[in-house]
């Protein structure tokens, strides 16, 4: 029987997480979800910026699934924490960042899920005329997506968060602009009001699934899955080890048993990526 059949688990969100975050894991789980009104994840930190988050992102969603658990009493809860940031190989657009924990009090257990994803509207811009706002209202894919507004970037004074028509949105620029003759825009990446993230939050749920449907081949305990990469898959060319990937590890948080299986996509490297034939 699985670990998890028919128990309740606490889902650590007030931004609506459950909407992607329920039906997966009670279909591949079995699961009961609930979710703890009260809950406030702000206190962890706000995409606003009125309160910065301290800890990394991993860590934050333990502490997440800690208060979850303590406010309601459960002995499993699941939590998610995404970060944005610029493209780690383009110089133009963002990434989503999204890590889904699973915090299994009961058993001792941790599962996380990852996914990394380009697929985000995530961005912000100092505006000095309606159009300019209407231009970018476009691109950040409004209305279906939240905006938020504020007089200055990463400052919380006169700060409008989940707007989601125009007339608003126009309201506040205009009152913006005549105060201070410009206003900082920018997407409000709150899960309930930014359907692209949300993708990216059911994309690394159904990672962790992947490895909560995974037992170790030592102690029989879900959640292996890979844990790191080694380089060094040859060159075409010349067999030099290059810093492609040569295998995969997959380990469990449980026992610590490590498997290292190598790369099935490809058996070599093009030599343009080798810095033996391309220095």
């Amino acid at each position: 029987m699985s670990l998890f059949e028919n128990r309740e688990i606490t889902i650590a969100t007030k931004h609506g997480k459950e909407r992607c975050l329920a039906p997966l894991l009670e279909s591949a789980l079995n699961l009961r979800c609930t979710v703890p009104h009260q809950f406030d994840s702000d206190v962890f930190g706000s995409f606003c910026g009125s309160v910065q988050r301290k800890r990394d992102p991993l860590t934050t969603a333990r502490m997440k699934c800690v208060g979850a658990m303590a406010l309601t009493g459960t002995d499993m809860a699941i939590a998610s924490e995404g970060s944005f940031g610029p493209h780690p190989e383009s110089f133009f657009g963002a990434v989503d960042d999204e890590i889904v924990l699973l915090v299994d009090r009961k058993n001792g257990l941790e599962i996380v899920g990852r996914a990394i994803s380009a697929e985000t509207n995530f961005s912000g811009m100092t505006v000095r005329s309606e159009s300019e706002l209407l231009d970018f209202a476009n691109s950040a894919l409004f209305p279906s997506h939240g905006l938020m507004i504020r007089r200055l970037k990463d400052h919380p004074i006169d700060l409008h968060k989940g707007l989601t028509d125009n007339k608003t949105l126009l309201n506040h620029c205009r009152r913006l602009l005549r105060l201070y003759g410009e206003a900082y825009v920018e997407t409000d990446m709150r899960a309930m009001l930014n359907p692209s993230r949300m993708k990216v939050i059911a994309m690394a749920a159904k990672d962790l699934i992947k490895r909560a449907l995974s037992n170790c081949p030592e102690c029989n305990t879900p959640g292996f899955g890979i844990t790191d990469t080694r380089p060094g898959l040859p060159c075409e060319l010349c067999g030099f080890p290059t810093k492609s990937i040569s295998s995969l590890i997959y380990s469990c948080r449980k026992c610590g048993h490590r498997d290292e299986i190598k790369s099935q996509n490809r058996k070599t490297e093009d030599p343009q990526y080798c810095d033996n034939c391309n220095p």
